[in-house]
């Protein structure tokens, strides 16, 4: 993962605090940790070339979208567009 000295902490609006919660007690984890987990599986089902094309930070050695796109094609699984 990234270190940073600063951390951004985005806003998601009430409806999305909404979903978030319940999917949590669903799955009986807090929602930081559900939110995690939420973004990280969505990670294989992106076109990385989309992701990739608009990434302004290039560290595509340590980027989870690089990483998880090899082994897709190691695996044969398609990517979806976002």
């Amino acid at each position: 993962m990234y270190q940073s000295s600063s951390i951004y902490t985005p806003q998601i609006s009430i409806s999305a605090v909404f979903i978030l919660r319940r999917m949590a007690w669903a799955l009986g984890k807090p929602m930081t940790k559900t939110l995690n987990h939420t973004i990280l599986g969505l990670v294989p089902s992106l076109d990385h070339k989309v992701i990739c094309g608009a990434c302004l930070d290039k560290r595509c050695a340590a980027c989870p979208i690089t990483f998880s796109q090899n082994l897709a094609a190691d695996s044969g699984k398609g990517t979806y567009s976002v």
